[in-house]
């Protein structure tokens, strides 16, 4: 495979200073946004119960054990995901040690490699490159890349990062935020590769458009989308696969290029590529495992959770309309505007476009490809659509782009204007309806017995008042902008707001329910760790914290109920009269579930938050020492 140097590139001297002084202003500007959406903070808090933990203790394991092919989480194998998540994670305990911010490194380097790929995908396709566009041009490229592909590239950079999902995700230690930057740099290669190919069929004395150039010929960019296919089958599995291949079908197929496509992108080379990265560690563990892995990946965690509900994930139909609006705010407003913009149900009007011109196209059917397949699937979580935010990204930078370089005379008809203001009222108007949310979220929470002062402590530190004032400013400053027909500038608004929300409340709050909820749990796995025998058991009593045993570094037996638990100790205690005194952990009213005939015959080792670190004997749960209420 062969580098090609366009034109474009030939000489460094070609990029003019200006534009060298705004490539390296975005750059900076790239680093701060990713810095403070992803890395600012980042293992200031612990580990998240129930999740994040079992990730952060399967990738410790590897480590301990240099097993890196079967992940075990609690001395029992994990197979809810492919490795290259903990694989990261591994790495990075071996580069930072064990901690937060090693657990929550990958997820944010995958954010921030999407961000910065998005924009520089943006930068050389905004403008559109027809004919028309070129005529009375210079053979030579231009020099300089214009104030619009700026602009665009530096705005759905930033709405790629600065959403709420991207920012949760990219925030935590699992395999969500990974699955999306593997996916969602293949499609972007693909683009890459595809709006090149009729540039690189040309004479070299015939004109191509200046933009899009690369110094990459559309065969590597090829097989760049077909490494990061492989990459993302190793972060979730088949979905890895599944989706970028049916919205590139798709697309394909409305373009009616299949066959060209098919010939151009050499999917027997793409079938090799994959088989080499990715295939070898599936073959590894399922002859380590054998048909428990099978079963439980592919059968369990990937067909089940399509076609049934698992663990009570079930949702209405139009959760994804929901996850879309809120998760992607305030930029979803824009995403009806800026698909109708596309006018995609005129299908020859796409099909004279020149290639470089179809990245909107190409966003569209990313964004409902993958919107569509989860809506289908019978399982839902808010984390599935995730990897379709990128094209939703694309989609309202590209409408913004264009609408903010308009003159007076490309004007659209009076409904489409309608439109954009409808939209920018929208806009407002969801600010103030998350500042009045936000006030009533103090009566919304439900007791949780394991933050019971989370309420109270909230509504005390002037955070929900702070979180309100700071949407109502947003919204103020954008009514201002709108009466003074300066409304262009709203995405600045609303991107200086989104900003000061995170850090002055979202932060913030998110540091109290730490405290709150996860602190007392890291306290008890310290005081275990330090404390617990060899032989000795340790119980929690119904409900499970898997980060007890990623901080105390021991197993633990997890229990739902304290039947199931008080059973359990039972049976340890009549088959070896000579246990040490158990550890249990649980609230109050869990540990009376035990059912214990002699209360005073325990020891209370420590109390954190609402949680009872105790050590039982096992005489307690002997015939004799259990079931008061059979003996009544």
């Amino acid at each position: 495979m062969k580098l090609q140097i366009n034109r474009f590139w030939d000489n460094e001297s070609q990029i003019s200073a200006p534009n060298k002084f705004a490539l390296l202003l975005s750059i900076l500007g790239l680093i701060g946004i990713g810095w403070i959406a992803f890395l600012w903070k980042l293992g200031s808090v612990g580990l998240v119960d129930e999740t994040e933990p079992l990730f952060a203790e399967a990738a410790r394991q590897m480590v301990v054990t240099g097993d890196w092919i079967t992940p075990y989480f609690n001395q029992e194998t994990r197979f809810d995901k492919p490795p290259l998540i903990y694989w990261l994670m591994a790495i990075a305990y071996q580069i930072f040690g064990v901690n937060e911010w090693a657990v929550r490194l990958p997820s944010a380097l995958a954010a921030i490699f999407l961000m910065g790929f998005v924009f520089f995908t943006l930068l050389y396709f905004t403008v559109p490159h027809s004919s028309i566009a070129l005529e009375a041009k210079e053979l030579e490229p231009t020099r300089n890349i214009p104030r619009k592909a700026w602009f665009c590239a530096g705005l759905g950079g930033a709405i790629a990062a600065l959403n709420f999902q991207t920012i949760a995700w990219g925030r935590i230690g699992v395999s969500d935020m990974l699955l999306s930057a593997c996916m969602g740099s293949a499609l972007l290669a693909f683009f890459w590769g595809y709006a090149n190919s009729n540039a690189f069929q040309q004479p070299e004395n015939q004109l191509k458009p200046p933009l899009h150039s690369t110094v990459l010929t559309p065969d590597a960019w090829y097989v760049i989308f077909y490494i990061f296919i492989a990459l993302a089958i190793l972060a979730k599995g088949p979905v890895g696969i599944v989706l970028p291949g049916l919205i590139i079908g798709s697309f394909a197929i409305y373009l009616g290029k299949v066959k060209e496509l098919w010939r151009e992108i050499k999917p027997l080379r793409g079938i090799l590529i994959i088989t080499i990265i990715a295939l070898p560690w599936y073959i590894l563990v399922t002859l380590a495992n054998g048909e428990t892995y099978i079963q439980t990946f592919f059968g369990y965690h990937n067909f089940e959770r399509f076609t049934q509900v698992v663990n009570n994930h079930s949702e209405a139909w139009y959760f994804y309309f929901l996850v879309l609006l809120a998760g992607f705010s305030p930029w979803s407003i824009y995403l009806p505007i800026a698909i109708t913009r596309l006018r995609f149900w005129k299908r020859s009007r796409w099909q004279n476009q020149p290639r470089a011109n179809h990245l909107g196209l190409l966003a569209l059917f990313w964004l409902g490809g993958i919107f569509i397949f989860f809506t289908i699937a019978v399982t839902k979580l808010p984390s599935y659509i995730l990897p379709a935010l990128p094209g939703a990204a694309i989609l309202v930078a590209l409408f913004w782009s264009e609408e903010s370089f308009k003159t007076e005379g490309d004007r659209q008809p009076n409904r489409f204007r309608l439109f954009v203001g409808v939209s920018v009222i929208g806009n407002l108007i969801l600010f103030l309806l998350m500042a009045t949310a936000i006030l009533y979220v103090p009566r919304l929470l439900d007791p949780d017995p394991a933050m019971p002062e989370f309420p109270r402590i909230l509504t005390n530190s002037g955070l929900i008042e702070r979180s309100a004032l700071i949407l109502m400013a947003t919204a103020l400053v954008g009514v201002i902008l709108v009466l003074k027909r300066q409304w262009r500038w709203i995405m600045a608004v609303n991107m200086a707001g989104f900003v000061a929300f995170f850090m002055l409340a979202v932060m913030p709050v998110y540091f109290i329910f730490d405290s709150e909820r996860q602190l007392p749990v890291r306290q008890l796995a310290e005081i275990i760790e330090q404390m617990k025998q060899p032989e000795q058991q340790v119980v929690m009593v119904a409900f499970e914290k898997p980060s007890l045993v990623f901080y105390s570094h021991q197993p633990i037996k997890f229990f739902r109920r304290s039947t199931q638990a008080r059973a359990y100790l039972h049976e340890l205690a009549v088959k070896n009269s000579n246990l040490l005194p158990f550890l249990v952990v649980g609230y109050p009213d869990k540990i009376q579930g035990l059912e214990v005939a002699n209360p005073d015959e325990y020891q209370l080792i420590a109390e954190r938050g609402n949680y009872l670190l105790l050590e039982m004997p096992q005489q307690l749960f002997l015939p004799e020492g259990i079931g008061i209420k059979d003996e009544e």
